[in-house]
């Protein structure tokens, strides 16, 4: 019964339309009542649950990854993917893979790259001669990568949501290798339909233009190494890389691109300031959340219940899949990981899963959810700027989910794609 209060007034909250930070944190004070605890307790881990050193590493990423999205970086990298692939046949769709693969090591945000990469693609695709409704979905499945390929915050998230047992650093460089495979699966099922559906061939980049594309692209590109060099060499931790990374995505949009005018950066921040103003919301409530789940003993009854069904983990790897899947079609991906990872995280260790492993199955699992009606913020953005319906894009989206789902069962059943970067730092 105390389970169905916890989970049944949060569904309730939901289905009513309420905020899902604020169902998770009414919802907690609701089964305080019912089990007799006193509400100050819940009020104490609302105000723990913001209190932590690496939560600043979100704001600095979000702001750095602002800085650049709208200060040019996003052109000059569609730039920089078409000099490599934009000449053979459905190379401009390619570009956009690449080039959000490219943007994600710097936004770290599926919304922020389709938004970037979208306003950017999508009226070259079509004017180039793609079908609007394709030239869509292949920028807000390409946008998935984001979630993966560093700097991601929702990395950070799933570390603070784990209790700060998985570092960090270790989960940048597990997604590494999955974001790879995730863009190459969405490539080769570009190239097949390039060829069955006779898309375009676009010019090839004059060679003289070559040199100032690759300069332009590479004082972006220098954030990636800022972040994950200063963290591998000891000089950084994830946080101060944030922050050093914020400071030179400012110097290179001002001083350097000066695409962006200064009057423009107050709206900016203010943007930033409310995101995080929501992310942190939204992980203090949850905290308050997994703090009555755990005095319920949710997370074991859990653990008891896939343990009745299977104690193979590869079952339980699909299992988790399917639920995963299921889940993201109906709540975006932050509240999912710190709602998911205090439940999941005593099964994976009874079962022997590594946690960075499982934070990459979650990660990209719930990325999938975002391009998922009837919930899906990247979903909404794209369609939004390719000005079509979300039916219209729903209908052929089926192969883009089979390439994507590919990427997943190999991420899954596959866990040397990301562990083998994190083992290289032990």
């Amino acid at each position: 019964m105390d389970i169905l209060v916890l989970l049944g007034s949060f569904a309730l909250l939901c289905a009513l339309g309420l905020p899902v930070a604020y169902a998770l944190g009414l919802s907690a004070l609701v089964a305080a009542i019912y089990v007799d605890i006193p509400l100050e307790a819940v009020m104490l881990k609302i105000s723990d649950g913001t209190d932590d050193f690496a939560l600043l590493a979100i704001p600095f990423f979000v702001l750095a990854g602002g800085i650049m999205a709208e200060g040019g970086m996003a052109t000059r990298l569609v730039n920089l993917a078409k000099v490599f692939v934009g000449f053979i046949r459905g190379g401009l769709a390619i570009v956009n893979v690449l080039a959000s693969t490219l943007f994600g090591c710097i936004s770290g945000s599926s919304v922020a790259d389709t938004a970037s990469i979208g306003s950017v693609m999508i009226p070259q695709m079509i004017k180039a001669g793609y079908p609007r409704i394709f030239a869509t979905n292949v920028t807000i499945c390409g946008s998935v990568q984001a979630l993966m390929i560093p700097p991601s915050h929702n990395a950070v998230i799933y570390s603070i949501a784990a209790g700060g047992t998985v570092s960090v650093a270790h989960l940048f460089l597990a997604g590494i290798l999955p974001g790879a495979l995730f863009g190459a699966c969405l490539i080769g099922l570009v190239i097949w339909t390039a060829h069955r559906r006779q898309l375009p061939v676009s010019e090839p980049v004059p060679l003289r233009e070559v040199p100032k594309i690759v300069r332009d692209a590479l004082w972006g590109l220098v954030t990636v190494v800022i972040i994950m060099g200063g963290i591998l060499s000891g000089v950084f931790t994830p946080t101060e890389s944030a922050a050093v990374a914020c400071v030179y995505a400012f110097l290179v949009t001002f001083l350097v691109y000066r695409d962006y005018q200064w009057r423009e950066l107050p709206r900016l921040v203010h943007r930033v300031v409310k995101t995080v103003a929501m992310v942190m919301m939204l992980i203090g409530f949850s905290v308050s959340f997994g703090y009555m789940m755990a005095i319920m003993q949710i997370p074991a009854k859990v653990t008891y219940f896939f343990l009745s069904i299977s104690e193979n983990k590869y079952v339980f790897l699909l299992l988790a899949n399917i639920l995963l899947l299921l889940l993201g079609t109906f709540m975006d991906l932050a509240p999912m990981l710190l709602i998911c990872t205090p439940i999941f995280m005593p099964v994976i260790l009874k079962l022997g899963i590594d946690p960075v492993h499982f934070g990459m199955v979650m990660i990209l699992n719930l990325g999938i959810g975002l391009i998922t009606p009837p919930v899906g913020p990247t979903l909404f953005v794209g369609c939004a700027i390719g000005k079509v319906t979300m039916e219209q894009v729903s209908k052929e989206l089926w192969p883009f989910y089979g390439a994507m789902c590919l990427a997943l069962l190999l991420v899954t059943y596959i866990p040397a794609l990301s562990l083998w970067l994190p083992g290289l730092m032990k």
